[in-house]
């Protein structure tokens, strides 16, 4: 992993064809070359880019097994959190997937990866004062360069598995015929680790996950300067929400149970004992036009992703333990186009500039059953008698957003480059607002081997429209859903002030040091919490935002040693919560709106660390040894304030020994046969990530404890 652009493999393809000529082996540096072309459409000039290699991924313990978000766990300032959630500098969420270059609108998952690491021929995570190019979701930009026929010929067939029924079969395969290139890989996942345990113990109670995963690509090469592409992916994924034992019931006295409830419930009455079910699906196309035309290069792509979250309740379970039982679901439909250009206007100027528009239609419903208050007792609290009664919520709504961006790339002098910049930006959903956004970054190279960059970016992020339901409070009047308060203000847009600087030395080569800052002013900052048993995230604002820190990293990659380390300090607050509203406790509100408080997911220092060694590198049977680390201070829980403490500090190793033979199998269409074994936790160490308590967090979660897998793999 580094700081330094990856150049993309060439495969030589030596089987002529009837006249001797290899036609194919032209088809691949064409291609190679439109990668090229492709890549340089996105300016990342004066931002933080951190680049993972086909190399770095396989070395990291799961290679192509394991999880995205683990993956990035190994960049700097990026932050754990349960349900598979990623941090990125002090944000929540604000973090967007593009796909060869091409932005996918967002979508409803919260437990699993819809986009597994398997899918990523490399992939780079660009942060910071972001160019006038990126805009709407700014905290960080993953993109991945796909697998594809020319870059990753061949197939490959492997199962992997291991502790907790973990049962991990996957396949691929590419190929490039003249003019066509095909890709194609799916997986399925079983396991019982799907969501985070809400207690230490080594396994969780009702904690079972299917998964199923598919990626296409399809393109073809018209001549040397085009090409149409096609891409389709597919998520399916089934999660038992695990169950916390000994918890105690809130709306049920054993008078109730036998009387009001028999006969009309099912379901359970004992914690440990609940079935809680949660199904998300995704479901994503992107066509493509890449096109080079002497000094005006473009892609333009048009798009749709279509993403749902259902979730099953414990119909007894919920309603006694909470005082609701909801069935709930929610999806979203987002088509959209997307066009980027890249113009030598002249040699010292490089001009791009392009647009983006997203129509989405999300739809919200729920079915719930709930108590009927009868008064008030003595104390004053709600009373029940146990009549329960139904209520049907729902609502829809069609929206859009909008993006336009300017920028030149400006080469002052031969070690002074300038990149200025403009977006205009538009939202027309639950809220309406437009922004004119101006950007500045500027690069120095003082002398041979070190980078100075400092930025200014102004930001819009639009409220994540898929997140933000239609739901009646009055419905709930009288009920043992009745919310805290009635005040409900729509989500609005965050605007941000946004500097950053840093510099990036080479001590010597394959060494690479560098130190980054930031700060980040907002207004109407976005933030999400889970409110109530569904595992649906609900944006909120609060009024000002404060985000600042930084990060130290290094790599060291030479010959058969690879070494990485890095660690940031981040402090991120806000203040006075201004929509929403209804979710949270009225002392809470109070408190929070005259006070600066930690945001929940705020975590004050973040580090990792990677190495790997390969022996026998120049054989048919090199070995490979690598470890990572990833180490957190912890995030935020409630003390006798709202978010006022954090939860203790955790540490976790993990390791992989891969073993490669060429020709294991003396079969000619067999190749290089890999076997893997990798330890997650290698200590065991039991480690909280969430304690339950703190601002818009639903649940206690634990880090996954020891988890030995093994796998084997076979290329052909």
């Amino acid at each position: 992993m580094a700081q330094t652009t990856t150049a993309r493999s060439v495969f030589e393809d030596q089987s002529p064809d009837a006249d001797g000529a290899r036609p194919t082996e032209e088809h691949i540096v064409v291609n190679a070359r439109l990668d090229r072309l492709r890549a340089s459409l996105l300016s990342s000039t004066g931002a933080t880019t951190w680049r993972f290699s086909r190399k770095d991924i396989e070395t990291i313990p799961g290679g192509d097994n394991a999880p995205l978000n683990q993956v990035l766990l190994q960049a700097p300032g990026v932050t754990q959190d349960s349900f598979g959630q990623i941090h990125v500098r002090g944000d929540h969420n604000e973090v967007q997937y593009r796909i060869d270059g091409v932005q996918l609108p967002e979508g409803m998952s919260v437990f699993g990866q819809a986009l597994m690491t398997r899918f990523a021929h490399s992939m780079a995570l660009t942060t910071g004062a972001l160019p006038a190019q990126y805009g709407f979701l700014t905290a960080g930009v993953i993109d991945l360069t796909t697998k594809n026929g020319s870059a990753d010929p061949g197939g490959d067939a492997s199962v992997y598995g291991g502790a907790r029924d973990y049962f991990f079969p996957s396949a691929q395969y590419g190929t490039h015929y003249k003019k066509w290139d095909v890709f194609l890989t799916a997986d399925f996942v079983h396991n019982r680790v799907g969501v985070e345990n809400p207690t230490p113990s080594f396994n969780a109670i009702h904690d079972l996950s299917n998964q199923y995963h598919f990626l296409g690509h399809l393109r073809y090469t018209i001549d040397d300067n085009t090409r149409v592409s096609f891409i389709a992916g597919a998520s399916n994924a089934q999660y038992q929400l695990p169950n916390n034992p000994g918890q105690q019931r809130q709306f049920a006295s054993p008078s109730w149970i036998g009387s009001a409830l028999s006969g009309q419930l099912y379901g359970s009455m004992d914690s440990a004992s609940l079935n809680q079910r949660q199904k998300e699906i995704t479901d994503f196309g992107i066509l493509s036009l890449q096109k080079e035309m002497e000094n005006v290069s473009f892609q333009t792509s048009v798009f749709s992703r279509y993403s749902s979250l259902g979730y099953s309740p414990d119909m007894t379970g919920d309603l006694i333990y909470n005082g609701i039982s909801q069935h709930a679901a929610r999806s979203v439909m987002s088509t959209g186009s997307q066009t980027d250009f890249t113009w030598k206007a002249a040699p010292r100027h490089t001009v791009r500039f392009g647009m983006q528009a997203f129509i989405e239609r999300t739809v919200s419903k729920s079915d719930s059953l709930v108590y009927l208050r009868t008064g008030t007792d003595s104390d004053g609290e709600p009373d029940y008698d146990g009549s329960t009664t139904s209520v049907h919520d729902g609502s829809g709504r069609t929206g859009w957003i909008y993006g336009l961006y300017a920028q030149d790339e400006w080469r002052l002098l031969r070690s002074l480059t300038l990149n200025y910049g403009v977006r205009f930006d538009g939202v027309d959903q639950y809220t309406h607002a437009m922004q004119v956004s101006p950007r500045l970054n500027i690069v120095w190279h003082p002398w041979k081997k070190t980078t100075f960059h400092a930025g200014y970016s102004r930001y819009f992020t639009p409220p994540p429209f898929e997140l933000i339901g239609g739901q009646s409070l009055s419905k709930y009047d009288n009920t043992s859903a009745e919310s805290a308060n009635l005040q409900n203000a729509t989500v609005r847009a965050e605007r941000d002030h946004y500097f950053d600087a840093g510099v990036a030395q080479q001590i010597i080569p394959g060494w690479n040091v560098s130190f980054d800052a930031y700060v980040k002013l907002a207004r109407n900052l976005i933030d999400e919490g889970q409110f109530g048993s569904p595992v649906i995230m609900t944006a909120f604002n609060y009024r000002r935002g404060q985000v600042n820190g930084y990060e130290v990293s290094t790599s060291y990659d030479r010959g058969p040693i690879a070494l990485y380390g890095n660690f940031a300090w981040s402090r991120a607050i806000g203040k006075d919560i201004v929509s929403g509203q209804w979710n949270f406790d009225s002392d809470d509100l109070s408190y929070i709106r005259d006070r600066w408080v930690h945001l929940d997911h705020d975590q004050r220092w973040t580090a990792s660390a990677g190495a790997s060694y390969t022996a026998f590198r120049k054989t048919d049977h090199p070995l490979m040894l690598s470890a990572t680390m990833v180490y957190g201070s912890g995030l935020r829980k409630d003390s006798t304030i709202p978010n006022g403490a954090s939860v203790p500090q955790y540490a976790t190793f993990n390791l992989a020994v891969v073993q490669s033979f060429d020709h294991l199998i003396p079969l000619s269409f067999l190749k290089r046969t890999q076997i893997r074994l990798d330890v997650t936790n290698l200590f065991d160490r039991s480690y909280m990530l969430r304690d339950g308590s703190g601002i818009g967090v639903g649940a206690p979660q634990y880090g996954l404890r020891r988890t030995i897998m093994t796998g084997i793999s076979q290329r052909f």
